[in-house]
């Protein structure tokens, strides 16, 4: 997926500048999609080139002028196609696999201290979504159409992050029954 399409579903909820997108990037999509204020900007320019996005100059007293960015007819006629494709599969690139695949070079306390830290990280974040839920999502049956697919985006997020640290758990529990000794003299 690109940057693109990101930029429009945001846009698809609300007009934004690209600093209070950039802003709502950090506090939504940012969970499942990261970008930089810079390649928000440039993004944006580039969408309202193609007529996508519409951007509106907005006047402001003691303070520089602001563009509001808009959704297009065009843009969402894009979005709707888009969202008609087949997803790709995104490659799973987690760093902490590859310590594990050669995690033979270290004592297992090496590991263990590392999946413990990442045990942690993955449930502070899990409690993040949880607060989330509770906060705005609290009878999903409920919820319009629109809000009900952000609400799934965010069942996701609560799915993967049980998953880490299950997964956590059972690895370090394995990892604490091994008693051999690392394959070299390494920490």
């Amino acid at each position: 997926m690109s940057l693109a399409y990101a930029i429009l579903a945001a846009l698809n909820d609300r007009e934004c500048s690209g600093y209070d997108l950039a802003k709502y990037f950090e506090e939504s999509i940012g969970y499942f999609w990261s970008a930089t204020h810079q390649q928000i900007y440039r993004e944006l320019a580039l969408l309202e080139e193609k007529g996508w996005v519409k951007g509106e100059t907005i006047a402001q007293e003691d303070r520089p002028n602001k563009k509001l960015f808009a959704l297009t007819t065009l843009g969402q006629a894009q979005m709707a196609e888009w969202i008609a494709q087949p997803s790709k599969l995104s490659k799973h690139k987690e760093e902490v696999l590859v310590k594990l695949f050669a995690g033979n070079l270290v004592s297992p306390k090496v590991l263990i201290s590392e999946l413990e830290r990442l045990r942690q990280v993955h449930r502070q974040q899990l409690q993040t979504y949880q607060e989330i839920e509770r906060e705005y999502f609290p009878m999903p049956k409920t919820l319009p159409y629109a809000a009900q697919c952000q609400y799934l985006t965010l069942r996701q997020g609560i799915s993967h992050e049980l998953n880490w640290v299950g997964w956590c758990d059972e690895a370090i529990a394995l990892l604490k029954e091994d008693n051999t000794e690392p394959n070299s003299s390494q920490p």
